[in-house]
């Protein structure tokens, strides 16, 4: 991803964190929050999607779309 960074993910029974770098986001059963203090509705559902602020999205290319983000920006 062309980062000088890379990405660490934390895995528990109520939340998962990416971190790169100083940046985190913490996803749990019904919001994802990042480091910035920005919060959003999160939900995974039974198809393999992944709903962010009521928005669809293919769960596979939600998750690259999120960490191609938090590399990028750093």
């Amino acid at each position: 991803m062309n980062s000088r960074h890379h990405a660490v993910v934390e895995v528990g029974a109520e939340e998962i964190t990416l971190r790169v770098a100083s940046r985190w986001l913490r996803f749990t059963h019904e919001t994802m929050e990042s480091s910035d203090g920005s919060r959003s509705t999160f939900t995974m559902q039974e198809d393999g999607t992944v709903k962010l602020n009521g928005i669809a999205e293919e769960m596979d290319l939600a998750a690259e779309r999120l960490a191609r983000e938090m590399m990028q920006s750093e």
